[in-house]
């Protein structure tokens, strides 16, 4: 019985495979040939407090930077940064590498709370050149209520360039959607 339940599955996952392709050109949809482009999406001033060191782990020397605030606008967004999130850092001081991973949430104008998960990269070694360089980029990624206006956010990537010693020690966070 098991066995016919299995072959039963399987030929569904084929209709279900086969029927997506058609659709895919019964709706003309097209393959996406050309080069990303990036479109502009917000500004986040976030507000931190002293960096503590957890120390050396099995991983790296790591490093916790609480977020306790800020805000953030862009063209279809703005609100506030809340407390309570963290950027957690896993420093490899001798290949001048830090791996950065924020985990915050958001509240926008109007009252609906998203929340984000940004991975990225410090580098201050060399580059592939042999010089020097100082690399830092993120990419995002936003948990949006399905039901509101900023569900978009949960259907796309993202990069960051952010920059350090904004106003009032503020670390800030331009953002875009690669489309």
């Amino acid at each position: 019985m098991q066995q016919n339940i299995n072959k039963q599955t399987d030929k569904t996952m084929k209709k279900l495979f086969v029927l997506a392709l058609l659709m895919t050109f019964a709706f003309g949809v097209k393959a996406q040939n050309d080069a990303p482009q990036l479109e502009y999406v917000v500004e986040l001033k976030v507000k931190c407090e002293g960096a503590y060191q957890v120390g050396q782990t099995s991983h790296g020397n790591r490093f916790v930077i609480p977020i306790v605030g800020g805000t953030f606008e862009g063209p279809k967004m703005k609100g506030t940064i809340l407390p309570g999130g963290a950027d957690y850092q896993l420093q490899d001081a001798a290949h001048g590498r830090t791996e950065v991973e924020a985990i915050y949430s958001i509240k926008t104008d109007d009252g609906v709370n998203i929340h984000i998960r940004n991975r990225g990269l410090i580098c201050t070694g060399p580059d592939e050149n042999g010089n020097p360089q100082f690399y830092f980029r993120t990419s995002p990624q936003f948990e949006a209520p399905q039901d509101s206006k900023y569900a978009w956010l949960n259907n796309a990537i993202f990069v960051c360039q952010p920059s350090i010693g904004g106003p009032e020690g503020l670390i800030c966070l331009k953002i875009w959607k690669v489309k």
